[in-house]
């Protein structure tokens, strides 16, 4: 499935669409260069969960928590992950095995410790905004996408 998203507010509002469609847990790869909107999308899905603070991309902290409504959400950025074994160290798989909705931004630097994810969102910078191409992996994957 491809959206073009024509501005920060669409890149938001589709991150909030995504909230919608996921009704438990799951893990979302989020690709694309610097500036493609992945922390934009993340702050709608946020936002539309109930976060009224400020969200960051996690580039230092390696994950963000949140816990909204009972509902247990981390976002990872693994921008300046030096290996991926250092996943291993800060406890990755007790972060996956929750119920937790997983929104990771450069998967491909947790390569070979992280497992498939169910959604993988690849964000590219078009002439006019953004584009924005889902690719399910699961089943669950496959019901959010049919769901948006």
């Amino acid at each position: 499935m491809k959206i073009h998203l024509s501005d920060e507010a669409a890149t938001e509002a589709f991150g909030a669409r995504l909230a919608r469609a996921f009704t438990g847990g799951g893990l979302v790869f989020l690709h694309g260069q610097l500036g493609a909107g992945k922390t934009t999308l993340v702050r709608g899905l946020l936002r539309a969960l109930g976060h009224r603070g400020a969200v960051k991309s996690p580039t230092y902290t390696l994950v963000e928590e949140y816990l909204l409504d009972g509902r247990q959400v981390y976002h990872f950025d693994l921008y300046r992950l030096a290996d991926a074994e250092e996943l291993e160290w800060m406890g990755i798989r007790d972060y996956l095995a929750a119920d937790a909705l997983c929104l990771v931004e450069w998967p491909e630097r947790g390569e070979g410790v992280l497992p498939p994810a169910d959604l993988a969102l690849r964000l590219t910078v078009a002439a006019a905004g953004r584009q924005i191409e889902a690719t399910a992996a699961t089943v669950r994957g496959q019901a959010v996408v049919d769901a948006l």
